[in-house]
């Protein structure tokens, strides 16, 4: 058995001003509001809604730690929700701003349930315009 990817979609979410918590025990913590977005590809489209946030932590080796919350709506109207997480540096060797994600999804009755039962990886990136940053999602496929 193998392991593959299997590109799924892209978020492409606006983000707000960070609201800067300060220094905890933690690293210094910082949340930003997720504004709206869009959700494109092969296998799912639909919006970003308002409303979520990425509460992120730098912590003090300088790894930053990605935990966002927030809903998308499908093109068939299912409202599903994301739980993103992710752990890395941005300042990457190559000069690139990105850091590996692993997105879980909560669908209703009746949603895409491929969404609730598959393993996901994303890749964020921070968009070229100010306030919007990318993800792109991939199905984990064993084959």
């Amino acid at each position: 058995m193998a392991l593959t990817l299997e590109p799924a979609f892209t978020l492409t979410v606006e983000v707000g001003e960070p609201r800067e918590v300060g220094r905890t025990h933690a690293g210094y913590r910082r949340v930003i509001p997720i504004l709206g977005g869009s959700v494109d590809g092969p296998a799912l489209t639909g919006t970003v809604l308002p409303g979520g946030a990425d509460w992120n932590v730098v912590r003090p080796d300088g790894a930053v730690h990605v935990w966002a919350r927030y809903e998308i709506r499908s093109a068939d109207g299912a409202v599903i929700s994301v739980i993103n997480e992710g752990l890395g540096y941005f300042d990457t060797p190559a000069g690139g701003v990105s850091m590996p994600t692993r997105p879980v999804f909560e669908v209703p009755e009746g949603g895409p349930t491929w969404l609730a039962t598959g393993f996901f990886l994303g890749e964020l990136r921070v968009g070229s315009e100010a306030g919007q940053v990318s993800i792109e999602v991939s199905r984990v496929l064993a084959i």
